[in-house]
């Protein structure tokens, strides 16, 4: 007798859900950890993401994160990486979604796309 015939399709179907939702928390889990990277980066910025100012200035540590998420900007799937945790910052700072939106220009870095709210992240090259 197979295992297929000693488990009942309710059972089946049973683990082939928890196998679904396991995957799918897995992708979440990663997607979350992908952006800490760039969080964490992102967060010698907080004063100015929060509250507007002061601006940032090349040479400042938040200057210098921007400096740095160019650098990890090498590629497609690293720039679309950053856009997407980049608009998850605004979605969480978004009374200041465009003090955000000039961080980048604010240091002279250009991350090779444009971050506004408004940004599809599918498309940056």
């Amino acid at each position: 007798m197979g295992i297929n015939q000693m488990v009942s399709p309710k059972a089946q179907a049973i683990m082939l859900l928890l196998m679904v939702i396991s995957l799918a928390i897995s992708a979440v889990s990663a997607a979350t950890s992908e952006c800490s990277a760039v969080t964490g980066l992102a967060s010698s910025c907080s004063t100015f993401m929060t509250y507007g100012s002061p601006d940032p200035f090349p040479g400042s540590p938040c200057c210098d994160a921007m400096m740095s998420l160019n650098v990890i900007a090498d590629s497609t799937d690293n720039r679309r990486l950053i856009c997407r945790c980049m608009m998850g910052l605004i979605t969480t700072y978004n009374p200041n979604a465009t003090a955000i939106a000039t961080l980048s220009g604010s240091c002279g870095v250009s991350l090779g796309f444009t971050i506004d709210p408004n940004t599809d992240c599918s498309f940056v090259p």
